[in-house]
């Protein structure tokens, strides 16, 4: 058996140009380009003195869609939200399902207190503070000149 490569570079179009046209701009329009692409929340991680902290950008949702669990060092943060509108009329009846989910996972480093994480909702942003061990602190102090 052999593998075959398509050849999608501009000799392609020779034998019929018009075939990867019809393609492009179904598959290029917006309805089906917005369906397509997973909508994953965009995440900010920064590090303080004391503390890890990950903010991520998911307005729409209640604080009762998230789900945080903890592996290990493995944090997972994960939405399921299901929405269903039901509507009747005199001359039909319409249902309208919508379903949306997406998990994001961070691999804490072995300086964070697993024990100490704490996660709060706040106008669309998810605020997870992940707090270091001691050992791990920055300790400031000044050294003396010999």
């Amino acid at each position: 058996m052999s593998l075959i490569k398509f050849n999608n570079g501009p000799k392609s179009n020779a034998v019929n140009p018009g075939f990867n046209d019809i393609f492009e701009s179904v598959f290029n329009d917006s309805f089906f380009s917005d369906r397509m692409i997973a909508r994953v929340p965009a995440v900010n991680i920064c590090e303080t003195e004391d503390h890890y902290v990950i903010e991520m950008a998911a307005p729409g949702l209640n604080k009762e869609d998230f789900k945080l669990h903890l592996d290990r060092n493995l944090l997972t943060v994960s939405v399921e939200q299901k929405k269903e509108q039901s509507e009747q009329n005199k001359q039909y009846n319409k249902r309208e399902f919508s379903y949306s989910s997406f998990v994001r996972s961070f691999a804490l480093p072995e300086s964070a207190d697993d024990a100490n994480i704490d996660a709060q909702y706040v106008n669309g942003m998810l605020n997870i503070n992940v707090a270091k061990k001691d050992e791990a602190k920055q300790v400031a102090r000044q050294i003396e000149i010999k």
